[in-house]
């Protein structure tokens, strides 16, 4: 796993470092590059159109796990913007001297996705350890969704020896799993409440108590070697602004955290 995650960051890296900014003696229009965590795209491809709109500035988004976007800025070391799944990630950049600034944008909630009907009747998450459970979870090393749910299950003490008798799927992406339930290939997964949303008519939300649950914010944070670092920080105040909240009011995740 971990060498299909080095590929999937080397290679478009070295596609991206050979690629030059001008053409023929031209300048191309300024752009912004926005690392974003594959979870959030519903929001920010909306955010991305309006603020490109209303401003006449083109944001170019790189979709990736939240891990993965973090081990391609270290490699390649450009880009102006970092939005992952967690602001872990955003703090992990900061430690490494990678973040000019950063802010807060929403909040999202872990919930169990089942099958449509649920036809294993999960009610719980030691539910998900029952035998003949095709469990999905996302990669811990590779996605926000995946180290999140590594914390839920220490947290009610569910040992991965036990969990790995019924994972028969790791993915990259929270979108991946949401799929699997799409195509009927697993009975249950992890995700976040919006994807769970998004994901309703194929499948059946089972809540995680909130004394069980670990809640996951998400921050965004301006890169320090960004070129255009006045309009990054532009592109910050309307994703925080009412209007940026909106947007992610109107796909459904949540704004300020539940009580």
């Amino acid at each position: 796993m971990k060498r299909v995650i080095l590929a999937v960051i080397i290679i478009p890296a070295i596609l991206f470092i050979g690629c030059d900014d001008k053409k023929d003696g031209q300048s191309t229009q300024e752009e912004l590059l926005l690392y974003c965590g594959a979870g959030i795209r519903p929001p920010a491809d909306e955010l991305i159109e309006t603020f490109g709109r209303e401003y006449g500035i083109k944001i170019s988004p790189d979709y990736a796990g939240s891990e993965v976007l973090l081990s391609k800025i270290k490699l390649i070391r450009q880009g102006d913007l970092y939005m992952p799944g967690d602001k872990h990630y955003v703090e992990q950049a900061a430690q490494a001297g990678m973040i000019l600034s950063q802010r807060s944008v929403c909040c999202w909630v872990p919930t169990i996705l089942v099958r449509k009907g649920n036809p294993k009747e999960i009610r719980e998450l030691n539910d998900l350890l029952k035998p003949g459970i095709k469990l999905g979870l996302g990669d811990s090393d590779a996605c926000a969704i995946g180290r999140t749910s590594k914390q839920i299950l220490e947290k009610n003490n569910i040992k991965r020896e036990d969990i790995q008798k019924n994972l028969v799927f790791q993915s990259l992406t929270v979108n991946e799993l949401g799929m699997q339930i799409q195509a009927k290939a697993l009975d249950a997964v992890i995700v976040w409440d919006a994807t769970a949303k998004y994901y309703s008519g194929y499948g059946d939300e089972i809540p995680i108590p909130p004394e069980k649950n670990v809640i996951s914010t998400v921050d965004i944070g301006v890169l320090k070697f960004s070129k255009h670092k006045e309009l990054a920080e532009k592109f910050v105040n309307f994703v925080t602004s009412e209007a940026g909240q909106r947007i992610f009011n109107k796909h459904n995740y949540s704004t300020k955290p539940p009580e």
